[in-house]
């Protein structure tokens, strides 16, 4: 049975190889942003305290944040296993979540670190371009589309737009936060005998490979 935690940077694709596994694997993704969001939506107690943090701009809690995480895994059928996309975000995190799978017998299988070099991630995110009509991503160096400034999928013309964040000052700044808040972290999965490092500074069908083939291994030994 996969279970998994996906860490890596902004723009090190790890989006995309998750839903490669969740496809393949029938996994649950937990998103940990998604679990905010439905409890707040639903107007419980604890989504009422979400709310009240996120419209003073704070950050949610920690243990608000397990809490939620905790509440999800016991109304879940965990026997088809889980990936938790970019969760956890701290060694408290991370050593609260070993706790609570431990607690219900389904301890993580490994941890898959994309790893993927700081200049590539910049290009990666500064080429970005979004249709704004129907939410496609298109990469101007690596995916652009095939008429210029022209939506491939819904034939908007004009409506390809570049996120406020995604210029290079703004990604460095988010992979330095990265790199400070996650270097403890991946300390903290590797004495734990967890992390599994992966390449991903290649196209998104080679980090796949590479990304399944870690799967098969890993899962061969349990």
């Amino acid at each position: 049975m996969l279970r998994v935690v996906f860490l890596g940077p902004p723009g090190s694709g790890k989006g995309s190889q998750a839903k490669y596994v969740i496809d393949e694997h029938g996994v649950d993704h937990i998103s940990t942003g998604e679990l905010l969001r439905s409890a707040v939506n639903e107007g419980t107690s604890l989504g009422n305290q979400i709310a009240d943090i996120m419209q003073q701009g704070g950050l949610v809690p920690d243990q608000i944040v397990l809490q939620l995480i905790s509440d999800y895994l016991d109304s879940s059928d965990l026997s088809k296993g889980f990936l938790f996309d970019g969760f956890p975000r701290n060694s408290i995190q991370a050593e609260q979540l070993q706790v609570i799978l431990a607690e219900r017998n389904v301890p993580l299988s490994f941890v898959l670190h994309l790893q993927v070099d700081p200049t590539a991630v910049v290009k990666r995110l500064s080429g970005r371009r979004n249709c704004s009509n129907c939410g496609r991503i298109y990469n101007i160096y690596f995916d652009p589309p095939q008429v210029e400034g022209q939506c491939d999928d819904c034939g908007s013309a004009g409506e390809l737009f570049q996120r406020a964040d995604d210029n290079e000052a703004s990604i460095r700044n988010r992979l330095d936060v990265y790199e400070s808040e996650t270097a403890p972290l991946l300390e903290f999965y590797e004495n734990a005998e967890l992390l599994v490092t992966v390449d991903a500074s290649g196209d998104l069908a080679e980090v796949a490979e590479s990304v399944r083939q870690v799967i098969l291994t890993e899962l061969a030994k349990t």
